[in-house]
C-alpha cells in the first residue's frame, strides 16, 4: 500500500510542476503563451487561466493528503498491522 502511495505522489508531483511551469507569473498564463489570441478565442482569457490556478491547488491538495497518508502508513504500528491482514 506504501508503495502505491509513493507512485501517486510521484505522479501527482510531476503533474503539479508542470501545470505550475505552464503559468505565466504576471498573471497572462497558457492563453497568452501558447497561441495568443487562437488560444483565447478557443478557451477563453479569464477560463483558461482559472482551470490552470483551480488545478494548481486540487494537485497541491492531493498531494498534501498523500504524503500525510504515507506518513501514517510508514509508522511501525502501521506496518505491524499491514503485515497481519496479509498473513
Amino acid at each position: 500500500m506504501l508503495t502505491l502511495i509513493t507512485v501517486l505522489i510521484a505522479i501527482d508531483a510531476v503533474l503539479l510542476v508542470l501545470v505550475v511551469l505552464i503559468q505565466n507569473p504576471k498573471g497572462g498564463g497558457i492563453d497568452s503563451t501558447y497561441g495568443g489570441l487562437g488560444a483565447t478565442q478557443m478557451l477563453g482569457a479569464s477560463r483558461s487561466t482559472d482551470f490552470i490556478e483551480k488545478l494548481t491547488w486540487y494537485l497541491a491538495a492531493i498531494l498534501l493528503a498523500l504524503c500525510i497518508a504515507a506518513a501514517l502508513l510508514a509508522t511501525p504500528e502501521a506496518q505491524g498491522v499491514e503485515q497481519l491482514l496479509t498473513e
